[in-house]
Order: structure tokens, then C-alpha cells, then sequence
């Protein structure tokens, strides 16, 4: 076969990404290329022939691997070739592959099946291997990277944010304990998702015509030819599986990517210039800009946010392929192939977030520094909350109204919550009371420190860091 240079090569996915995730694109290439496609036709109709024989008695081991070797050696280019001649796919592999196995084993090749029964069952058998193999090992290891970050950082005090504005005290391990319980639970149901897609052998509308005029009982004969590919048949299918197995595994694939893109959001925007929270790793040999030589720009989490708006939006032909005319048109023939290209941005992208989040330091001075000057024009007000709430625990009716105008003061005379909070002296006794009720270590200072106001932050990161740990293995 003609080996093309790279650079010749039309998708980014074929020439940039097959380099930059060179790993990735190996382990995919394997189960989504044109190449392991058309060997997974060839795959499905040994088995097909495998089923025919099993179900005759005349099976043994010499005809099974005569029919799998012939199989392996099917030479894409060949099939090629030969639907210039028959423009059609799988007439081509049947008319290749009847030349590759023992004569007498030729007339059993295609028997009884339509297309479909061919192209359905492979391309399940693909989703599900480059799943199983590639896609889950490489979202898993970014889960596991994710949880050492979660445990390692627990305790490392950060300000919390909402509407872009700080809030209260977290802890950073908090921030990455989100996307911990969120992308754990995402990676569990691909896995199980892709332990239900389905296969068929039934014919071209599905009501098992043509096995009829071979066997018995059609259905054993499915569930035969199923079983060497290890799927199951579909509960209903006309000549396509029902395409909803296929979608939903689909469909969470982009729920994951879209967790991971608001990682790499997060993570993007935590090392802004004025906030300098995290750094990625920055190679000495690195660039972060054509004109500037100072910067370390956060390229890599700004790729995978990129790589998600490029992908995201094919769920929409995810979708529209569920609907086939009557029992089967062809108009998925064309966008279906296309699911290979998402597959494959999406497994890069979580390639390329573990580069980031592997090398991922947390810059401890900066997020302390951040936490003690937060609350804009009010330094400390990030503890306004704790001490509405003790107002009213201590049975004050308008304890939210009381910290409110304490605020205004601090921001008309420049002093800190802390400071100004002291000299209400009434709030102040009634709030250290409170405190003190609580068992809090120090609460008469407790007030200066926010880093001690972080609820079960640290804790709730340590549990979901090792659950989540646990369940990856």
C-alpha cells in the first residue's frame, strides 16, 4: 500500500494530534482507523461462517483459525480495489475475503446476512474494544491524577468563587474534589455503557427472512454468530441495531468532555497573571510566545477547552442518526464514519489534560496571599457569612442586617472585618459565645485567620479522593 506523508493528510487529527498525543493516536488507530474498520468487517463475517459451522456440528479448531487468519490478512487496499468494481463496501470484503478462505468454506461467507448485520455489529465491536482499551485506561488515569491532587492539597487553604467574585474559604483539593465525584461518575457509566452495545443478524428489515431459509431457529443462529465477537442481539432490531445503545455511550463520552473542559477552564483562569494560583509544568526548551519571551502561557488547558468546541457540537449528528426511514435508508452512512474523528478528539483531549493536571503545583503563597486580601474593598469579608450566622444563633434577629452595615464601615474607614468587628463589641461577645460553644480552638481570633472558616472542605476532598481512587482500579 501507498504510505502517504502525514503532512499530505487532510484532518489535524491525521498529521498535529497523531504527533503531539503520538500514544493516543497509536492505541486509537488500532480500533477506529480505516484499516482495523475493515478488519472488523472481515472479523464479523468469519465469525458469521464460525456460527454457520457450529451450528452444522462441523466446527472445529483447524477451520476456525484457517478463518481467523484470513481475516487478519485482509488487505484494505485490496477491498478498495475491489469496490471500484462493485460499489459496494461489503460486497467487496465478501468477494476478497471468499478468496482467502479454504474453498469449501466459500459459499458460507455473507450466507444469510444483509449489510447491516456486518457493519452494525463490527462498528459496536469497535466502540466497544476502543473504549475498553484506550478510551477508559486514559480517563482513568486522569481520575487517579485528579484524586492525588484532591488528597495531596486538601488542606491547602484557597477563596472560594462565585459569579467570579470571591466567597468563602475552600481549600483547593475542594475545587478538585468537584471534578473528582464529577468525571468518577462519568467514567463508571461509559464503562458500563460500553458493555451494552448490541449486534444483529436478522436480516434486511430485521424479521430474520434469510436465516429462516438456513436454520431452524434463526435467532439461535444470531445469538451463535454474536457470541465469537462477545455481544449480545438486540432486543429489537429492523436492518439496523437500535441506534440508542451507540448514542447514549456517545452521549456520555461529551458529558465527560465537558467536565474536562471546565477543568481546563478552571485551571486556565487559576493562572491568570492577577491570580496565580496554579502553574502547569513549562518545559526549558518552552515558548509561550512568538514576541514575548517572559510568558508561560496556559496553552495546553486552552487546547482542550478548543478540542471540546470543536467536538461538542457533533452531538447534534449523534442525534439526527437516530432516525433511519422505515426500516433502513442510508442517510447515516456518511455521518457515521465521522464518529471515529470524535472519538478521537475527545481521547486526545483527556491525553493532553493528563499532561497538564500530571505536572499540575499548586502555588501555595499566592493562593494564602489571595485568601487573606479577598473580599474586594472589604479585607477579610469573605468571614462576613460565619458571623451572620452566629448573630443568629445567638438569637439575633437581624444579624445579616448587623454584618451588612459592619461591612460598609470597613469599607468607608479601610480596616479589616476583623478590626472593625472587634469594636461591636456586643456582636463581638455574642459571636466569640457562640464560637466558643462550638469547642473552636482560639475563637476570640478566630476572625483573623479565614483559612479556618472551610466547613468540610478538607475532609469531603480526603473521602471523594480515595472513593474515587478505589473504584478507578
Amino acid at each position: 500500500m501507498e504510505t502517504r506523508n502525514i503532512f499530505e493528510n487532510i484532518s489535524c487529527i491525521d498529521h498535529r494530534y497523531s504527533l503531539s498525543e503520538a500514544k493516543a493516536f497509536e492505541g486509537l488507530s488500532k480500533y477506529i482507523s480505516e484499516e482495523a474498520s475493515v478488519q472488523s468487517f472481515a472479523k464479523c463475517e468469519a465469525a458469521l461462517v464460525k456460527a454457520h459451522l457450529k451450528v452444522r456440528g462441523q466446527l472445529d479448531d483447524k477451520k476456525a483459525a484457517a478463518l481467523d487468519q484470513a481475516a487478519a490478512n485482509i488487505d484494505p487496499e485490496e477491498v478498495y480495489k475491489e469496490e471500484e468494481k462493485t460499489k459496494h463496501n461489503i460486497r467487496a470484503l465478501v468477494n476478497v475475503l471468499k478468496t482467502k478462505v479454504p474453498a469449501d468454506l466459500g459459499p458460507l461467507v455473507h450466507l444469510g446476512a444483509t449489510s447491516v448485520d456486518i457493519l452494525d455489529t463490527a462498528l459496536s465491536c469497535r466502540m466497544r474494544d476502543v473504549t475498553q482499551n484506550v478510551v477508559l485506561p486514559e480517563l482513568k488515569e486522569l481520575e487517579k491524577n485528579l484524586c492525588a491532587i484532591a488528597e495531596r492539597e486538601a488542606d491547602t487553604p484557597q477563596v472560594g468563587r462565585t459569579h467570579g467574585q470571591h466567597a468563602v474559604p475552600i481549600t483547593f483539593g475542594w475545587s478538585i474534589a468537584e471534578f473528582v465525584s464529577r468525571l468518577g461518575k462519568s467514567i463508571l457509566r461509559i464503562e458500563e455503557l460500553s458493555k451494552q452495545l448490541k449486534g444483529k443478524l436478522a436480516g434486511p428489515v430485521g424479521s430474520y427472512n434469510g436465516p429462516s431459509m438456513i436454520v431452524q431457529d434463526p435467532e439461535e443462529l444470531e445469538k451463535t454468530y454474536l457470541g465469537f465477537l462477545g455481544l449480545e442481539p438486540s432486543e429489537y432490531s429492523n436492518q439496523l441495531v437500535e441506534p440508542e445503545y451507540l448514542l447514549r455511550l456517545l452521549l456520555e463520552m461529551n458529558v465527560a468532555f465537558g467536565i474536562i473542559a471546565n477543568l481546563a477552564d478552571d485551571l486556565r483562569n487559576l493562572q491568570r497573571s492577577e491570580i496565580g494560583e496554579v502553574f502547569e509544568y513549562f518545559a526549558s526548551t518552552q515558548v509561550g510566545s512568538s514576541t514575548m519571551p517572559q510568558k508561560r502561557n496556559p496553552w495546553n488547558s486552552e487546547h482542550v477547552k478548543s478540542l471540546w468546541k470543536a467536538m461538542c457540537p457533533r452531538v447534534i449528528t449523534f442525534y439526527m442518526d437516530q432516525i433511519s426511514e422505515h426500516q433502513r435508508d442510508l442517510t447515516n452512512s456518511a455521518s457515521q464514519r465521522f464518529i471515529a474523528d470524535y472519538v478521537a478528539g475527545f481521547t486526545m483531549a483527556v491525553a493532553r489534560m493528563n499532561s497538564v493536571v500530571s505536572g499540575l503545583q499548586a502555588d501555595r503563597e499566592s493562593m494564602k496571599r489571595n485568601l487573606d486580601n479577598a473580599g474586594g474593598k472589604v479585607k477579610g469579608g469573605v468571614l462576613a457569612e460565619p458571623a451572620y450566622i452566629l448573630l443568629g444563633e445567638a438569637g439575633v434577629n437581624d444579624g445579616h442586617e448587623v454584618i451588612r452595615k459592619i461591612t460598609l464601615e470597613c469599607e468607608q474607614s479601610g480596616k479589616t472585618f476583623f478590626e472593625v468587628l472587634k469594636t461591636h463589641t456586643d456582636a463581638y461577645a455574642k459571636i466569640t459565645a457562640q464560637l466558643e460553644k462550638l469547642g473552636v480552638e482560639d475563637p476570640q481570633n478566630f476572625f483573623a485567620n479565614p483559612e479556618r472558616y472551610h466547613g468540610l472542605a478538607a475532609k469531603k476532598s480526603k473521602r471523594l479522593a480515595q472513593k474515587y481512587a478505589e473504584l478507578m482500579k
